[in-house]
């Protein structure tokens, strides 16, 4: 992927901030007392749908608009998140906005998508058939199809970034020696390597996957793409079974490392947030806080960042990862 110029990225924080104001950064205190660090959090559960992915949603419709103004009617597949920025964005612009699930998803990202009028398919058992399904649906309806993972969309997440690098440069101990980003498809940590190029910092950048649905893991260690059985129960915004090539070869050029992280581990962060903050983390948002807590020793007394990447989860879901911790 070409690096971003400064002005693509300004105007991708223009085409944001017309739609929402910056998500905040905050050093919880009762996170860093647990954890023997500042632990700065990035609060993208505080966008407009709850999770990072509306950024890039933004600036993929506002450059669709422009460069094909033809397209009436736009698909994608997801498990959520991508999907309620489709159809935000989507919304924004009067386009219709059809949208493919797996059966047993989310019921509530089912019905937040809906609410924003979309037109939702339930297809296959897993992200990649139901991604397969849209495609095709895509060619037979005449459909734009909205990938999962853009240049565009990377463009618009990376503000998050940009404004993460930049707050904390002006904080006591400057930007923090490492951030754990979680890995999708990988457009977040592809934007957080963009945000960390635009603002000159040399933030070491982590990415953090399940420990059921390994693929990028596996890809990144063996330096090529290899598919991994998905059976997380919880961090599904993590549920990745192909890794994208283009954002793989991000990976292997920017993370410093790639750790796994598990459903209990996941679990065990949910609570930590929820206790320490008050804030509501999906199983995918906490799995940032669920990799330092596997390496608290590494990064004692250190300056650490970490990305609450959505709050999107099932009240179902969360009482019961809530009373697990009782």
């Amino acid at each position: 992927m070409t690096r971003f110029t400064p002005d693509e990225i300004e105007a991708a924080r223009r085409t944001v901030y017309a739609a929402m104001p910056p998500t905040p950064q905050y050093a919880w205190p009762l996170l860093g007392q647990r954890l023997g660090c500042t632990v700065w959090t990035k609060h993208e559960n505080h966008t407009p749908a709850g999770a990072f992915k509306v950024r890039g949603g933004l600036t993929y419709f506002e450059t669709l608009a422009r460069e094909q103004p033809g397209v009436r009617h736009v698909i994608s597949a997801t498990r959520g998140n991508h999907g309620q920025s489709v159809g935000f964005a989507a919304r924004r612009h009067g386009l219709a906005a059809t949208i493919v699930v797996p059966h047993g998803n989310s019921v509530e990202k089912n019905a937040a998508m809906r609410g924003l009028g979309v037109r939702l398919i339930e297809h296959g058992e897993e992200f990649q058939t139901a991604s397969e399904h849209a495609t095709r649906l895509a060619e037979a309806e005449d459909l734009h199809r909205v990938p999962s993972f853009h240049r565009e969309l990377v463009r618009g997440v990376a503000s998050a970034y940009v404004e993460f690098f930049e707050a904390l440069a002006q904080a006591p101990d400057g930007p923090p020696e490492v951030l754990f980003v979680p890995i999708g498809l990988g457009s977040g940590f592809a934007a957080a390597a963009a945000a960390r190029a635009h603002c000159g910092v040399r933030t070491r950048l982590v990415g953090v996957v399940s420990t059921h649905a390994t693929a990028y893991l596996d890809s990144f260690r063996a330096g090529r793409v290899l598919e991994s059985p998905v059976t997380t129960r919880l961090a599904d915004g993590m549920a990745c079974r192909t890794p994208v090539p283009e954002a793989l070869e991000v990976l292997k050029q920017e993370a410093d490392d790639v750790v796994a992280v598990s459903d209990d581990e996941v679990a065990e962060a949910m609570r930590m947030l929820f206790t320490d903050t008050h804030n509501v983390a999906e199983g995918a948002g906490a799995a940032a806080l669920a990799a330092l807590v596997q390496q608290r020793g590494r990064w004692a007394g250190k300056t650490v960042g970490i990305a609450l990447t959505g709050g999107n989860v099932d009240a179902p879901v969360f009482a019961e990862v809530l009373s697990a911790g009782a």
